[in-house]
């Protein structure tokens, strides 16, 4: 099976190389590093502790760890590798050169066998559930220690890893660490093959959040000098047809309460501009973070286009509804408004963390909704009611304070570690 898996690697790379070379020609930022996607271009590190997490909202969840891992070990360099462009420019943003940053190679033995010769760990921490079989192999037969941090592996997705078992069996076998969100998500990987030995609950260290001591005041200072005393809700990491319905929300809201504004901000980057002109062809008015221009009562829509600055612009929201949801992307983080204290909204597709989700719903903490209609009603009712959104806001900030501690968990199960390498 691992055979046949290495020759399914190499034939899938034309495909895969082919795909990268067009995203490059179309968007600059895939060009950046390339070589490394091959295994080629890595900077020479020998004691360094490796953090990987895909894009921009698996950065933003590991930058507690990533920040502790630098303050608890600090005679090791800390590599971040990442697989997007967005989540190399947030790694950037969140810590500019006091972490080494690369992107991972693509899983096929060549590319990963030339990054482990450049990169040599002594500890590997792969955020949530990122399996790839040809990399873990490279971590086991060269004896470094990997760590799944909060991994987590839905039910329907059981079915799916047991069509390949001997691979995932094989995979699993490297001495991996399995720090696992919940005992339902231990259960399900000891199913797969992983060691009940090495299978622990930490919890999610998601609910670990860092937020500035003056984010709360930084955002009413920009709402301040921005929106002046209009109502704000924000749809934020919102995905292509999300913003259609969010923008027909918005337009049925503004029937009701003319003066409420709409903070966008959409999930990517290469967005941005398409969505500008998508607000201006359902004749809303526009003005974006980077006008460097102030609302006035006129103003329908703010575009937030810039990159690092989602939190303050909760900080500086009424209502949050988080996009990707009403689409099937999955959902993002619900948990940085709730941090906040915001009344949190979202779609029905929440399966990158329908934990928290069924969480939030049960314990009423979110207001879930099916579509463009609904959402508008569900906004309505939200500034209609002070006193209702007030109770799901600070519903969903002490959801995420008593859920805290994952992060000092994880580390319990990783200093061992470290000290057995110096070792």
């Amino acid at each position: 099976m691992r055979i046949l898996y290495g020759l399914l690697t190499y034939l899938l790379q034309i495909p895969v190389a082919a795909y990268w070379l067009f995203r490059g020609i179309v968007h600059h930022s895939y060009r950046d590093k390339v070589g490394q996607r091959f295994g080629i271009g890595y900077p020479q590190l020998s004691r360094c502790i490796w953090i990987h997490a895909v894009s921009v909202g698996e950065v933003q969840a590991a930058a507690p760890l990533i920040r502790q891992a630098a303050r608890r070990f600090p005679d090791y360099d800390v590599l971040v590798t990442t697989v997007t462009p967005t989540g190399a420019a947030r790694v950037e943003a969140l810590f500019g050169d006091s972490v080494t940053h690369c992107y991972i190679p693509f899983e096929m033995p060549v590319a990963v066998d030339r990054f482990f010769a450049s990169v040599q760990p002594r500890l590997a921490l792969i955020m949530e559930t990122e399996i790839w079989p040809n990399l873990y192999r490279g971590c086991g037969v060269r004896n470094i220690p990997l760590v799944l941090v909060s991994a987590r592996i839905s039910p329907k997705s059981v079915g799916a890893y047991r069509r390949f078992l001997p691979l995932f069996r094989e995979t699993l076998s490297h001495g991996i660490i399995i720090a696992a969100q919940s005992e339902a998500d231990a259960d399900r990987f000891r199913s797969l093959g992983a060691s009940s030995a090495r299978t622990w609950v930490t919890g999610n260290i998601k609910f670990d959040i860092e937020l500035p001591a003056s984010l709360v005041e930084d955002g009413r200072q920009l709402r301040t000098q921005l929106f002046g005393d209009r109502p704000v809700w924000i749809a934020a990491s919102t995905h292509d047809i999300e913003e259609q319905q969010v923008l027909a929300a918005h337009g049925e809201l503004q029937k009701q309460q003319p003066d409420l504004l709409l903070l966008l901000v959409p999930r990517h980057p290469d967005r941005f501009e398409g969505v500008r002109k998508l607000i201006s062809q359902q004749q809303f008015n526009c003005v974006s973070r980077t006008d460097g221009r102030v609302c006035d009562r006129s103003t329908d829509v703010f575009l937030g286009d810039t990159m690092g600055e989602l939190p303050l612009f909760y900080a500086a929201s009424d209502v949050a509804f988080v996009g990707g949801s009403l689409v099937p992307i999955g959902g993002h983080n619900l948990l940085e408004p709730a941090a906040l204290g915001l009344p949190v909204i979202s779609g029905p597709h929440v399966f990158n963390a329908q934990d928290i989700a069924d969480m939030f719903v049960e314990l009423g903490a979110c207001r879930m909704v099916r579509d463009g209609a609904e959402l508008a009603a569900a906004v309505a009712e939200l500034f209609a009611d002070p006193a209702m959104a007030a109770k799901l806001g600070n519903q969903g900030r002490a959801i995420v304070q008593q859920n805290r501690g994952a992060l000092e968990r994880l580390f319990g199960l990783l200093e061992p570690l470290i000290v057995e390498k110096k070792l």
